[in-house]
């Protein structure tokens, strides 16, 4: 069984904000493989199905950002798993916009939800990070993430949330550098590939 979380913040308030890409993407994967309904459960909104022959749940915290590691932890430990069977999918100010990447462990590079996590259920978890940029400023950083995409972001932002549905089954399968290569494809071919070579 593997555990899915997508990131946010929850309620119709933060529903377009930058630091929600991991609910719009989980969002994305649940419709592409029919999982769902999603119901309430471990301190989140919890949906189980099947991808790619494998047991999934699909779980998207109602903590809050800051508090996403009480949810997840919740999850793993009522099914007996480690950080092992969990991937987190959440938004990333170090990477591009419309970029995606796939790592193991490592730092969490001031993301709350990510520090949470990891001081809920260790931290050698997978990380789907999705690029939204950086506003360039520190100081920027806490209104950039709550701020909504932009109306002319909204293309690539649909792009990446469908292209990691599409790429999901590779995922929960453990390829994860064939995931990054097939979600990077289905971008370029989207038509924002020049998304992801912006500073």
């Amino acid at each position: 069984m593997l555990v899915i979380a997508g990131l946010g913040n929850p309620g119709q308030r933060h529903a377009r904000n930058r630091h929600n890409i991991g609910f719009m993407a989980l969002a994305a994967i649940a419709g592409a493989h029919r999982v769902g309904p999603f119901r309430a459960r471990f301190s989140g909104l919890a949906s189980e199905g099947v991808i790619a022959s494998k047991r999934v749940i699909l779980l998207a915290p109602q903590t809050f950002m800051n508090d996403s590691g009480r949810s997840v932890g919740e999850a793993l430990r009522f099914h007996k798993l480690d950080e092992g069977a969990l991937v987190v999918i959440h938004d990333e100010l170090d990477l591009a916009p419309a970029k995606v990447r796939v790592k193991v462990g490592g730092g969490n590079a001031g993301h709350n939800g990510l520090r949470s996590i990891t001081a809920h259920v260790g931290n050698d978890y997978r990380r789907v990070r999705l690029g939204i940029g950086h506003p360039g400023d520190k100081a920027l950083v806490h209104n950039f993430v709550l701020s909504d995409f932009a109306k002319a972001d909204m293309g690539w932002v649909e792009a990446v949330c469908r292209a990691v549905a599409d790429a999901a089954p590779l995922l929960v399968e453990g390829q994860d550098a064939s995931f990054q290569n097939k979600t990077h494809l289905a971008i370029e071919a989207a038509g924002f590939g020049d998304k992801a070579a912006l500073p």
